[in-house]
């Protein structure tokens, strides 16, 4: 992800923060918080998937799990793609691409956070070789209602 990316990244991720259960925050994000993501993912794999025309349909990154070293095998996914382009393996592309980079920079262990609300995402996870390892109940509340977070593991 590159200082470019930044309206597209933050495009993309307000229409799931207004729209879903996928993104966390109950409103949408100024286009500063691109900052975040970058400080987030500073040394992890990261990156936008674009299609012909060079337009962003998508953005995924790897940052720590943990700021101990003791943690330092383990890191966290975020991704997302634009909407009315799921479904076509763009997902697949940014996740492949983030297990890859986490391989060679000795990452063994991969987590996602999901929204029990988030059956797509669930489902995602579940196909792509990550098994549900806690679950964390009642923890959010977006919209009025309440939900759990799962976290979902896979170990690369």
């Amino acid at each position: 992800m590159s200082p470019g990316d930044r309206k597209a990244v933050i495009d993309i991720f307000n229409f799931y923060i207004e729209n879903s259960f996928a993104a966390y925050p109950e409103k949408p994000v100024p286009y500063e918080f691109y900052n975040t993501f970058l400080d987030m993912c500073q040394g992890f794999p990261n990156g936008t998937i674009r299609n012909e025309s060079g337009e962003v349909l998508g953005f995924g990154m790897l940052r720590p799990y943990s700021p101990i070293p003791t943690f330092s095998i383990t890191a966290e996914a975020t991704y997302f793609v634009r909407q009315g382009h799921t479904g076509q393996g763009l997902g697949t592309i940014l996740l492949e691409y983030l297990i890859d980079g986490g391989r060679k920079m000795g990452i063994n262990s991969i987590l996602a956070s999901v929204s029990s609300l988030n059956d797509g995402s669930m489902r995602f996870h579940a196909r792509h070789g990550f098994v549900e390892c806690g679950k964390l109940r009642n923890v959010g509340r977006k919209q009025g209602q309440v939900f759990d977070v799962l976290y979902y593991q896979r170990v690369l």
